[in-house]
């Protein structure tokens, strides 16, 4: 997921319930916050092998310049299981 790294999303967001009561967890977060959340329920989960949060501005993200809030949803580590996967794919197709 690629966030854009402004005050709002940084910012904690206030929650709204009308239909279903909300994690404790996401109360008084920021979008970014709970993005980070996402990710790691996703893996923790065993939902996701694999996820990334990177943040941009609008000025850096055009000269690939990014930051990862938690090094665990990094680019690096995304890349590697994503690229792992494939070849284990590529090589179960061959037999």
């Amino acid at each position: 997921m690629l966030l854009e790294d402004t005050l709002k999303s940084a910012s904690p967001v206030r929650v709204d319930e009308p239909h279903f009561e909300v994690f404790p967890e996401f109360k008084d977060t920021s979008y970014a916050q709970r993005y980070e959340l996402f990710c790691e329920r996703l893996m923790r989960e065993r939902l996701y092998d694999s996820t990334c949060l990177i943040l941009s501005d609008k000025e850096g993200g055009l000269k690939g310049r990014y930051t990862e809030p938690n090094p665990e949803f990094g680019f690096a580590t995304f890349a590697t299981s994503l690229s792992a996967q494939a070849m284990a794919f590529a090589k179960m197709r061959k037999k």
